[in-house]
């Protein structure tokens, strides 16, 4: 089986110049973990996940560091680590190189990648405009019906 034939499609995405708020509030509402980050050309630029959400200053989650490590950066450093840890647009905390597959690799070979590279989404890509997606829950539902219907 192909990955175009599970994928999801339409694809949920957004802009990398959106809010982290906006983000979070697209994946509580369409009840997904992750989107694909696409500019206005429909070229794929990254991927946030609830990962990403992580150790944010917002929510008191940011790493803390030992007193004599701080005192040991310098501040534009610690400055520059705040910037980072701290961004507010998607573009600031994305992950910007995606792994992708294309809508004619094989379900084990996306299983691969997912495996591989320890993720749980893949978007799928002709060139490099997103054409669907698959998560976990997609190669499970294909699961399901590959198999039997068991009777009690």
């Amino acid at each position: 089986m192909q990955a175009k034939a599970i994928m999801t499609t339409p694809v949920v995405a957004i802009d990398p110049s959106a809010s982290i708020v906006e983000a979070a509030g697209l994946m509580l509402s369409s009840k997904i973990s992750g989107l694909p980050v696409i500019r206005s050309d429909g070229a794929l630029v990254g991927i946030i996940s609830e990962g990403d959400f992580l150790r944010r200053g917002e929510l008191g989650t940011q790493r803390k560091r030992p007193r004599w490590l701080e005192v040991l950066v310098s501040p534009g450093r610690v400055a520059e680590e705040y910037v980072l840890a701290n961004g507010r647009r998607v573009e600031d905390v994305m992950t910007d190189s995606v792994v992708t597959a294309s809508p004619n690799a094989s379900l084990a070979e996306v299983v691969e990648l997912m495996s591989h590279h320890c993720i749980k989404r893949v978007p799928i890509v002709d060139g490099d405009k997103i054409v669907g997606m698959i998560a976990r829950s997609d190669l499970l539902r294909a699961l399901l019906h590959t198999q039997p219907a068991s009777t009690p």
